[in-house]
This record gives structure tokens, C-alpha cells and sequence, in this order.
């Protein structure tokens, strides 16, 4: 049976339904909140462009005092969400300097257009009050907003985000001191290999296919970019034509959150140790380098990139990261281990006698041991040298 343990953290998501007035009022703060955030950016430009200095998240929250006799329009909804607006900012900022200090490509903060800035955030209980017995959310300065609570809060509100994604709007409810809720023990452990044609083999003989929602809608999404090519600039059918890519693409999204969802659930009720391959998703997605043609200056060699386009969208719609994600955070939350471990030579590697050799591999699904002559899937004999490899590192009998 279920019971409470330690509490943890949480974001609760819900949908919003704002009257049409109400609605008109969340627009008009989005383009105020990105006026604010563009001016904070360009004050942090400007001041170390022109002065040499740096500007702090608490440096212009001190400006807002100032701000409210100015722009009072601004203020409306009150100063918590432009502090939000101002952390937003400053968490850009940092991540900046932290891509720098790894080496990484940094990509400095971009001034937002209106199409690129769709949430407001409340980082504080001030502003706003979660009224889930009357399914409302009190916002200063919108007034009560019906929402749909599908299901109970846990822990206690201390912050929200609103946001717009297409025509629809979204509450996020971020809680602390939620109780975690441990589940009864199974003694069954798994190791699990991630792929594209099956999205999950696990090493006791289990194989899930990959659904592929984006390369289902390709041709709807394809015929419908087409239309919004047709469109001109700033008129309402092309405003509408975006709207219709927008949805499309947030049902892909919500196809694959929902499989990711129902897959891990599955997988954390069944097994007590969870182990899975720490996979650099974001180099294993990066296209191939150009090969310049010696003989022939600006041009360059066949680098196979239109195969490897194919690859990175079947890497993308396979949703690796959000499967790994949602696993461990449910994993956390029901007492469970989940470990990832270095998927190096995995693949290669006869889970029977341990002889390693790329020969082994002889297909994509066949895998047959050039030693010991042990046949079987090539994922599923992957994944038991992955379930191997976590028991090693959490020191358990193998």
C-alpha cells in the first residue's frame, strides 16, 4: 500500500478559461511584460557596453518602485509579475555565463517579438490565489479566471505561470512540501534501451514500439505550412493559418507527452530499479560537419546529411529526453531507484559471455555473438548489459 515519505517539489498544470475580456487583459500584459523585459535587457546592454558594469536582478527591481508612477499600466497586475518578468530575465543571463564556462555555444539572450513571448510569471504568493473548491485563480488585475482542476493540488502553491500556446491558455502551479508516495516493493529490476524503431527494449524480453506521431502528421503539418506561405503578411487568414500550424503542432506534442506519460507510469509501477542509458541526446541529434572538397575551393563532399536529417527527426519524435525525464521525477516521487549509466559498447557486448566486437551487431534487430554463437535482439541484449551495468554501479548482486 501507498504511504507518505519525504516531500519534494512539484508542477501542477491545468487549463485556463478566460472570458473574452479576460483574455483581451492576459494579451495586454503579455506585450507590457515583453516591453519590460526588452528594456531590462537593453539596460544590461547598454550598462556594460557604455560603463563596464553589470546589472543585477535586484538593481532593477529597484527601479520598479519608480516604474509604477511612470507606466502604471504596467503595474496593473501587480509588481510580483514584473518581478517575475525581471527573473526571467536574469535566469537567461546566467545560463548565458554558464554555457560560456563549459565551452559551450552560448547564444546570448535575444530581445523577444511578440510571437516569441507567451507566459507570465509570479514568483512569489502575491498577485494571485488559487481558489480550487470555486475552480477559479484570483490574478490582481484580470480578476477570477475559471480553471479546470482535473485533478487535486498537493503541498503548497508558491508559484504560478500563465501561459498562451496557440489559442488555449495554461496554468502552471509550482508546490513545495508535496508528499511523495512510496509504492510496495515488486523486487523486479530492468534494464531499458531506448531506440527509435522501438522506442523501449527492456532486458526481460519486452519490446514497445515507437508511436511516431511527427511522422504521422508530416503531411497535414506540410500541406498546412503550405497554405501559411500562400498568406499575406498581417492579414486575419493568415493569422488564422498560423493558429492552425500552432495546433497541430501542440497535438504532436500532446500525443507524445501523453505515450511518455503512460509508458513510465507502467514502468515505475513494475520495477523497483530502473536503469537506463545516459544518452548525449543533443550531440546524437547535431547534423553532420561540411566536408570542404579539396579540388575544389567552395565546395564540398557528400557528408550525408539528408540521412542524417532523417535520423535527428526520428531522434526528436521519439522524445528520449521527455521518457527520461518523467521517469525519474515519478521514480523520486514512488521510492524507486533510477539510474543511468554510460551506454558505451552496450550494443556491442554478448550478454551471455561478454565477448565485446561490432560484429556482434549484425543487424539493426539481430544480434549474434561471434564467440559463444548467442542470438537474440539486438535492443533486448542491450538492455541487459545496461540492467548489468546498474546493478555494478549500485553495488547490487548481479
Amino acid at each position: 500500500m501507498a504511504r507518505e515519505t519525504t516531500k519534494r517539489c512539484r508542477t501542477f498544470r491545468f487549463r485556463l478559461h478566460p472570458t473574452s475580456r479576460q483574455t483581451q487583459t492576459l494579451l495586454r500584459q503579455l506585450d507590457l511584460q515583453r516591453e519590460l523585459y526588452n528594456a531590462a535587457l537593453e539596460e544590461r546592454i547598454g550598462a556594460w557596453k557604455w560603463e563596464r558594469r553589470s546589472v543585477s536582478y535586484v538593481d532593477q527591481c529597484r527601479t520598479l518602485t519608480g516604474l509604477s508612477d511612470l507606466r502604471p499600466e504596467v503595474t496593473a497586475s501587480g509588481v510580483t509579475l514584473c518581478r517575475g518578468t525581471l527573473k526571467r530575465l536574469d535566469r537567461a543571463v546566467i545560463a548565458f555565463y554558464r554555457r560560456v564556462k563549459r565551452g559551450e555555444t552560448p547564444g546570448f539572450p535575444r530581445f523577444k517579438p511578440a510571437q516569441r513571448f507567451n507566459s507570465l510569471q509570479w514568483e512569489d504568493t502575491s498577485g494571485w490565489k488559487v481558489k480550487a473548491a470555486d475552480r477559479r485563480l484570483y490574478l490582481l488585475g484580470v480578476g477570477e479566471v475559471k480553471v479546470n482542476y482535473h485533478r487535486p493540488l498537493q503541498g503548497t502553491p508558491k508559484a504560478i505561470t500563465v501561459q498562451r500556446e496557440g489559442t488555449k491558455w495554461w496554468l502552471s502551479v509550482r508546490c513545495v512540501d508535496v508528499p511523495a508516495m512510496l509504492l510496495t516493493p515488486t523486487g523486479r529490476e530492468v534494464g531499458i534501451d531506448l531506440g527509435v524503431t522501438n522506442l523501449v527494449a527492456t532486458s526481460d524480453g519486452k519490446r514497445v514500439e515507437g508511436e511516431h506521431f511527427g511522422s504521422r502528421a508530416r503531411d497535414q503539418l506540410a500541406d498546412a505550412q503550405r497554405k501559411l506561405a500562400t498568406k499575406q503578411r498581417g492579414s486575419r487568414r493568415r493569422r488564422r493559418q498560423v493558429e492552425e500550424v500552432a495546433r497541430l503542432h501542440h497535438r504532436v506534442a500532446n500525443q507524445r507527452m501523453n505515450a511518455a506519460h503512460e509508458l513510465s507510469r507502467q514502468l515505475v509501477n513494475d520495477y523497483d530499479l530502473i536503469v537506463l542509458e545516459d544518452l548525449a541526446i543533443t550531440k546524437m541529434a547535431r547534423a553532420p560537419r561540411a566536408k570542404p572538397d579539396p579540388d575544389r575551393p567552395g565546395a564540398f563532399l557528400p557528408n550525408g546529411a539528408k540521412a542524417k536529417a532523417g535520423l535527428n527527426r526520428s531522434i526528436h519524435d521519439a522524445g528520449w529526453g521527455t521518457l527520461a525525464s518523467l521517469l525519474s521525477y515519478k521514480a523520486e516521487s514512488a521510492g524507486r531507484i533510477m539510474v543511468t549509466v554510460n551506454p558505451r559498447y552496450t550494443s556491442q557486448t554478448c550478454a551471455e559471455c561478454g565477448h565485446v566486437e561490432a560484429g556482434n551487431r549484425v543487424s539493426q534487430a539481430v544480434f549474434r555473438c561471434l564467440s559463444c554463437a548467442h542470438v537474440a535482439h539486438a535492443d533486448v541484449n542491450a538492455a541487459r548489459n545496461i540492467l548489468r551495468a546498474g546493478r555494478a554501479r549500485q553495488a547490487l548482486p548481479a
